[in-house]
């Protein structure tokens, strides 16, 4: 008898509220199925530009004039002199790097050598015949066992190091002998830049800090809002007359006026959800003209934003965490999947589209990754994850050359004084 109750109730229940399109069991799920429409995924699977665009376009590079900058505050160093042929001419060796998966890196050039540092934190400086003037290390041997990666800026006579263990200090270059050090809250993960008796440079905490550079007390900080991981990437600051302009690792393009530590704007270019994905968020440098600030990051986006306000020129689809170069009223990137793409700089028009990778096999291709490019004259000269640069025409985007510098990881390239440098680990090999 109370089975057949139960049955009556349970039959009841299914013909008056279950199958009722209006019933309110139905109707909470169908709202909870709506509100997930509008739900935006963060991290879906990246658009590819995978097709060539315009490949028989030859651009006109003849207004296009070479300069020779050693370092630029806004990153900004265009169409460098160099047409040379590649061929190597030197190589500054230091101790290898144990546990290097990336080599995004870059020594101080100086008109008669370098200075970089080696697996324990020494830094050494070379003569242009890459030989060892000096080698000092400023570490305990506690510090030496971390493997302090650092980062470098000119002042005059003196070389301001912050690094991955969070010291920073200032050297004298002619002895390597040591004028101030101190220690910061977190290490550091980012360029450091120097503007006047100023120094900036940004934490893993997305903090930019400023310090003095005759002492290195601290002027002011300024935290951006954190993530839960730490970044795969590294950061990047420019500098526009007196704003320090700098990115994090959830995609916060940020601008502070250096003297007063005060922030200008500030523009979000991801959802708050990339908090919990930063580590497989990467950003390119930023790079500006001094009217707009261009950067991409590895999910499809290639911004141009306005230098006074922040407000953005223009997005467009493109899918590269490498540093831009601005020629001109043109953009040069190369893709993650290995397109050369060329774009106008004012309205962001994507006008030519050549595949650099065309001569890798196809299970070859899936696994390399452009690194970082250079245009000396009218050539490009790509580094990529391979061991390998390619030198192409920038005219037609054709490929002239693959030169093998390594079998391993290898960093961008750097041309200085008609030359090209390239680190991979245990030396950086020079090219005339």
């Amino acid at each position: 008898m109370n089975r057949i109750i139960i049955l009556v109730i349970a039959l009841f229940f299914l013909n008056h509220c279950s199958l009722n399109d209006k019933s309110r069991i139905w109707k909470k799920g169908e709202d909870k199925l709506e509100s997930q429409k509008n739900f935006k995924k963060v991290f879906e699977e990246d658009k590819k530009i995978e097709t060539e665009f315009n490949q028989e376009l030859k651009l006109d590079l003849s207004s296009i004039i070479p300069n020779n900058k050693i370092s630029d505050n806004k990153n900004n160093y265009g169409s460098q002199k160099y047409d040379g042929l590649t061929i190597k001419s030197g190589n500054y060796k230091f101790s290898k790097f144990a546990d290097i998966n990336q080599l995004n890196l870059k020594p101080i050039f100086l008109d008669d050598g370098l200075i970089f540092f080696d697996n324990k934190g020494s830094i050494i400086r070379f003569n242009s015949n890459q030989k060892v003037l000096w080698k000092k290390n400023h570490y305990s041997k506690s510090e030496k066992k971390l493997r302090p990666k650092l980062n470098f800026v000119l002042d005059g006579e003196n070389l301001l190091v912050a690094d991955s263990i969070a010291k920073y200090y200032s050297i004298n270059i002619n002895t390597g002998e040591l004028n101030w050090l101190r220690n910061s809250t977190y290490p550091f993960n980012s360029d450091i830049k120097k503007y006047k008796d100023k120094i900036l440079v940004v934490d893993y905490k997305n903090t930019l800090r400023c310090f003095k550079v005759n002492d290195g007390s601290e002027c002011w900080n300024f935290k951006t809002e954190e993530s839960f991981t730490i970044s795969n990437s590294k950061f990047s600051l420019i500098i526009i007359n007196d704003m320090v302009i700098f990115s994090n690792s959830i995609g916060d393009i940020t601008a502070i006026n250096i003297k007063t530590g005060l922030i200008t704007w500030q523009l979000p270019t991801q959802s708050s959800s990339i908090i919990n994905e930063t580590y497989n968020f990467k950003i390119s440098k930023l790079v500006s003209d001094g009217n707009s600030i261009i950067f991409s990051n590895n999910k499809n986006e290639f911004h141009s934003i306005d230098v006074k306000n922040g407000t953005i020129n223009w997005i467009n689809e493109i899918n590269s965490n490498i540093t831009p170069i601005i020629t001109g009223n043109l953009i040069f990137t190369v893709s993650n999947e290995g397109y050369l793409i060329v774009i106008e700089k004012n309205k962001g028009n994507i006008i030519r589209v050549t595949d650099l990778f065309k001569y890798y096999k196809l299970k070859e291709r899936k696994n390399i990754k452009p690194v970082g490019f250079a245009i000396g004259n009218t050539n490009l000269y790509l580094t990529n994850t391979d061991g390998k640069m390619i030198v192409a025409d920038l005219n037609l985007g054709e490929v002239k050359r693959v030169e093998k510098v390594s079998g391993d990881f290898i960093s961008r390239p750097f041309i200085i004084n008609d030359n090209i440098f390239i680190i991979k680990n245990g030396s950086i090999i020079q090219y005339n």
